[in-house]
């Protein structure tokens, strides 16, 4: 317990220094507005920002993009409410009761519900990341190569039966990513792999530039073919500050809505959706007053709210301590690590102690930051939403083109990059989930590194999986998530979700 307290001491000694403290605010403030404006989002809001790290201290990095991250879980709620148009996926449950509620003219203390729920969801959070990765941690520093390749094979098979849409299309992203990875020179070998004799291919694609293509480029191509009717609300705000009823009321849902969230965030994918979904199905059932519910009920706004912000949080437990990406903003932010030359996994605690627990010190500082921006800057934030998407696009299509320029300074990634954007359209089209491409693209050399360094150890002998316990039942896990996703029962939701 006192190692904790000593380690939290030195994260806050980190986390408050002027500059990772400037870039906190940037990361949550940025957020919060990437949440607020529907099609956006914080996956390609951070791929516009990864060359942008390359200047920084990987402290400073994580921290900004952490903060980015969970910032957009705070803001998406604001169009939730007015326009009843989540800006986040997370914020869908949100619309039901939040939007209700502002029609009803208590549009100020929706959001005001939201912030508060959230900032006692993201504070239970943090402690929960903090009391749990290092034991997790310990844990994982027993892990050989064996069960390095067992547990990349179960985080590639679940980020495939958790994706949305058809399982085939899943299974070909992360085939696809896999691939991907496998471009350049092997390391081992010294031969080419997938360059069709092009030199620029020989150091393989950068990580920075496909993302940016896959989810920079090709959010833009999406939102510009879509509609873009924002009807927001011309209701004056006022009192944001719920009253003291309230404020009783949503405590007791937000604490069980930050429980499932806590749970849910460690799922790969889609863990702060079905956490929101969860929540408000469980004080649906709770409530003596069931016909509330999509008319402006407390307990389904801040129970949710609560939920999808924990998840947020408990989402860094596999990403700081197993170095495993459990969704595309994950991914993302382990790319980043890699491009500042940190290996990802439980290494990080002991060879940075400093970036590890400087990154939980910050959430407990960006969740305080998010606290105070969010309930004075409401209306700022509703004089954005009123901004058309059209204006904005090109300002985000010229920085992404000059980010990517500058990390090579080469025009060829900007072509590269515009390729991926148009292959992101496309995959968006045929309603491909591109997060297993992601994983795929960040596991892919992972999972055979240590395939290699296993089969060194064993001498070729692939029985040897079969000996290690842990390795065995991750093994299973992975066989089991394969067999339920096979069902009849199981198959026929996923397709009938598909066509829906």
């Amino acid at each position: 317990m006192m190692d904790i307290f000593s380690n939290l001491a030195l994260g806050f000694e980190v986390a408050f220094t002027p500059m990772n403290l400037l870039y906190c605010m940037l990361g949550v403030t940025v957020g919060t507005m990437v949440g607020v404006l529907p099609g956006l989002g914080p996956a390609p809001t951070i791929t516009m920002l990864l060359p942008l790290t390359f200047s920084m201290s990987p402290e400073a990095a994580l921290i900004m993009l952490a903060g980015l991250y969970y910032g957009a879980q705070y803001g998406g709620s604001t169009s939730a409410v007015l326009l009843k148009l989540p800006g986040e996926p997370t914020s869908i449950v949100t619309c039901l009761d939040g939007h209700a509620m502002a029609k009803k003219g208590r549009a100020g203390a929706a959001l005001g519900l939201c912030a508060i729920a959230s900032f006692i969801a993201g504070t239970i959070g943090t402690m929960v990341v903090a009391f749990v990765s290092p034991p997790l941690t310990r844990f994982a520093l027993s892990f050989g190569p064996y069960e390095y390749f067992s547990l990349m094979a179960l985080a590639l098979v679940a980020s495939v039966v958790f994706s949305s849409g058809s399982l085939l299309k899943a299974v070909a992203m992360v085939i696809l990513g896999m691939l991907l990875g496998c471009i350049g020179t092997d390391m081992t070998s010294g031969v080419q792999r997938l360059t069709f004799g092009t030199l620029h291919l020989q150091d393989g694609l950068s990580f920075a530039v496909i993302a940016m293509g896959l989810y920079g480029f090709g959010e833009i191509l999406s939102n510009l073919q879509a509609r873009d009717d924002r009807n927001v609300m011309d209701t004056k705000i006022t009192r944001i500050m719920p009253t003291r009823n309230e404020l009783k009321e949503a405590t007791p849902p937000a604490l069980r809505g930050t429980a499932l969230g806590a749970l849910f965030g460690v799922l790969p994918g889609t863990g702060a959706i079905l956490a929101s979904f969860m929540s408000y199905a469980l004080e649906r059932r709770l409530t003596r007053k069931p016909k509330e519910f999509g008319n402006g009920a407390i307990a389904g706004l801040a129970g949710p709210e609560a939920a999808n912000n924990a998840a947020a949080q408990t989402a860094f437990i596999p990403l700081l301590t197993l170095g495993l990406p459990g969704s595309a903003v994950s991914a993302l932010i382990i790319g980043a690590l890699t491009m500042q030359g940190i290996t990802p996994g439980p290494q990080v605690m002991s060879d940075k102690p400093g970036l590890f627990w400087g990154l939980i010190a910050s959430f407990w500082i960006g969740n305080l930051l998010l606290l105070i921006i969010n309930l004075p800057l409401v209306r700022i934030w509703v004089l954005m939403l009123k901004v058309p998407y059209r204006m904005l696009y090109l300002a985000i299509l010229a920085f992404a083109c000059i980010g990517i320029y500058t990390i090579n300074f080469s025009i060829l990634d900007v072509v590269v990059a515009a390729f991926f954007g148009f292959a992101g359209f496309a995959f968006r089209r045929m309603e491909c989930d591109l997060t297993p491409l992601l994983l795929g693209l960040i596991l892919g050399p992972m999972i055979e590194d240590n395939l290699r360094r296993a089969m060194l150890l064993a001498r070729g002998d692939w029985t040897v999986f079969l000996y290690r316990p842990l390795s065995v039942a991750m093994l299973l896990a992975t066989l089991a998530l394969l067999a339920i996703t096979l069902l009849p029962r199981v198959s026929s939701k996923r397709a009938l979700l598909e066509e829906s």
